[in-house]
């Protein structure tokens, strides 16, 4: 890794925003106005569809960068990084050209698959990190072939990074989140790829994490600034987000909260704890991995909720902590593998006469923590340790209720990342070498909080326990 003398140059590939932002070299902090954004609107359909345009998302993008142009902020740039969402997949033809639109993680189509008794689903759940899953590209390019006649296959931030480059390859973080790395070579695997019904040549090369390519002609013209300066790979957008929150060490795990919420803990690929079943593995870079949980239900249900209650305030006010009588099972939108509760399947248990919008909200709220909170004691138990745990992202940012909330379920202190924009200060850091301060408030759990939850969270198991038979009804 190679640090630079200049400013940072960070695209960052999200599901709802696509957004360009300039950041310091030395400690990857956002230069104060130098943020271009530009809105995401992903299309669903009946069919379980999530896509997005692949051509409107490119345009969208580089529009950003123009907009960074005209006032002034690609100047004095010293390396180009991306942060990306994970799970993306595009077929092309023979050519390249895009046959389907950006297919993303919510997408729910897929093929199932049958491959008998000789397949042993953990010891390819312990290599690859990924499970047989609707998520992957184990099941998503079997469903592909049988709908249209691909040649290759591609994520969003392989093609971004062909577009701006000339050159389709992808990065060990990129291809983990595929589901057809094996964790410890940082190759593809073998019988993931049998499994997909395609071999290697038909994806993109994976790229060491040194590697760095340049500008193409035709965009050298279009920024001069950038001419010359090198492109890095990308980073996974959960890999990203535990590094540019702080969490880049075995013994903290990162609660990030945006459109889905996760846990994670970054830590060596080599002599990595053995993986077990409720939790998936991808890789950071050429020597880390990250470890964790995600959930679906999380700013996303934040946003919903305010918006469907009409509240005035994104705060659940005059609620405490843990003393919701109502409680919510965040399954709006399902759970994330290895649980197949499918999504329209939240509840609300316990509701009365007496209960307002603020506390539908706070006992949401209180569920997505407790859910979280499944995750972190999994960790503590992987890594044999109480971790410390740092809070970042943009529903983080966006509630005090939330992060007290989450200090008094977890049951011990937090660090709050005092930097919303966590993946693209994440996808610096990886690319640069650098090690990011969380610079944040630091939360003291309050005993009379921590009580109240501990004493809700039996309920809310037994509860959860309904909920999710219930869903397969």
């Amino acid at each position: 890794m190679t640090k630079t003398d200049g400013r940072v140059l960070a695209l960052d590939l999200g599901t709802s925003s696509a957004r360009a932002l300039v950041l310091s070299a030395t400690d990857a902090s956002p230069i104060p106005g130098a943020l271009a954004r530009h809105k995401i609107s992903p299309a669903y359909g009946n069919d379980g569809s999530a896509t997005l345009d692949l051509h409107e998302y490119a345009e969208g993008l580089l529009g950003c960068l123009d907009e960074l142009q005209q006032n002034g902020h690609l100047d004095g740039i010293g390396a180009i990084v991306l942060s990306s969402q994970w799970h993306s997949i595009v077929a092309l033809d023979n050519n390249g050209a895009a046959r389907t639109p950006v297919i993303t993680w919510a997408d729910t189509r897929a093929v199932d698959l049958d491959l008998g008794t000789s397949f042993d689903e953990h010891a390819f759940h312990a290599r690859t990190g990924a499970w047989l899953h609707r998520l992957y590209w184990t099941r998503r390019i079997p469903w592909l072939l049988s709908t249209s006649p691909a040649e290759q296959f591609a994520g969003l931030p392989d093609l971004v990074l062909e577009r701006l480059t000339g050159e389709r390859v992808t990065s060990v973080s990129v291809a983990s989140g595929t589901g057809t790395l094996d964790l410890a070579t940082g190759s593809y695997d073998e019988e993931a790829l049998e499994i997909a019904g395609v071999t290697a040549d038909r994806l993109p090369p994976i790229v060491p994490t040194g590697w760095t390519g340049t500008l193409s002609t035709e965009y050298a013209r279009r920024w001069p600034g950038l001419v010359g300066v090198p492109v890095h790979p990308p980073t996974g957008d959960g890999a990203a987000s535990n590094v540019g929150t702080g969490g880049y060490d075995a013994g903290t795990a990162a609660v990030t909260v945006g459109t889905s919420a996760a846990v994670r803990v970054v830590h060596p690929i080599e002599d990595a704890p053995e993986l077990p079943w409720e939790l998936w593995r991808y890789r950071v870079d050429d020597k880390r991995a990250v470890t964790g949980m995600a959930f679906s239900a999380a700013g996303n249900l934040h946003a919903w909720l305010t918006g469907v209650l009409r509240l005035e305030s994104d705060e659940p006010a005059g609620v405490e902590i843990g003393a919701s009588k109502a409680v919510a099972i965040p399954f709006m939108a399902g759970t994330r593998p290895p649980a197949v509760v499918p999504s329209g399947s939240g509840v609300y248990f316990g509701l009365s006469f007496d209960d307002d919008p603020a506390d539908l909200l706070a006992a949401a709220l209180q569920g997505a923590s407790l859910e979280i909170d499944r995750g972190l004691r999994l960790l503590d138990s992987l890594f044999d340790r109480q971790l410390d745990v740092v809070l970042g992202g943009g529903g983080i940012d966006a509630s005090q209720w939330w992060r007290r909330c989450l200090t008094a379920t977890f049951a011990r202190p937090t660090t709050v990342c005092a930097e919303p924009e966590v993946g693209a200060r994440g996808a610096a850091a990886v690319a640069l070498g650098l090690s990011p301060d969380p610079g944040g408030a630091h939360l003291t759990p309050v005993a009379d909080e921590v009580a109240r939850v501990a004493d809700l969270r039996r309920r809310y198991e037994a509860l959860r326990e309904l909920a999710v038979q219930a869903s397969t009804i």
